[in-house]
């Protein structure tokens, strides 16, 4: 599957859980439920998983945990905020450079109008 195709299957997922949930829950509630939509599709899904932080080919013993991994490939953050703020974005940025990915999607579930809170981050690497 392409990353296209992947983040459009991603995208409905989410548009499917924010249509059933609304807004204004936590964070967990989201990402569970989107697991659940991805899974349906037969995504290869990762929940909560490690990213390490590798400093000078010397691993930290440090790992992030990053919300969902998506085939392998995409790292879907899941918020539930006011609003998404540059570190947000800088948070996914992060984490694609670390796990060495090229595409990640930042979503905020709290908010009037999933289409406006769906980001799609880029690694240039």
């Amino acid at each position: 599957m392409t990353e296209n195709d992947l983040t459009y299957a991603i995208r409905k997922g989410i548009f499917d859980v924010y249509n059933t949930l609304g807004s204004g829950l936590l964070e967990s509630v989201y990402e569970k439920a989107l697991i659940i939509e991805l899974e349906s599709q037969g995504l290869e899904v990762k929940s909560q998983f490690a990213i390490s932080v590798i400093y000078k080919e010397i691993d930290l013993g440090i790992a992030f945990r990053g919300d969902i991994l998506v085939e392998d490939q995409i790292i879907v953050e899941v918020k539930s905020v006011v609003e998404l703020l540059p570190i947000h974005h800088k948070q996914l940025l992060n984490y694609l450079k670390l796990a060495n990915l090229h595409l990640g999607l930042l979503v905020n579930f709290n908010c009037t109008e999933i289409n406006k809170n769906i980001v799609r981050i880029i690694n240039g690497y």
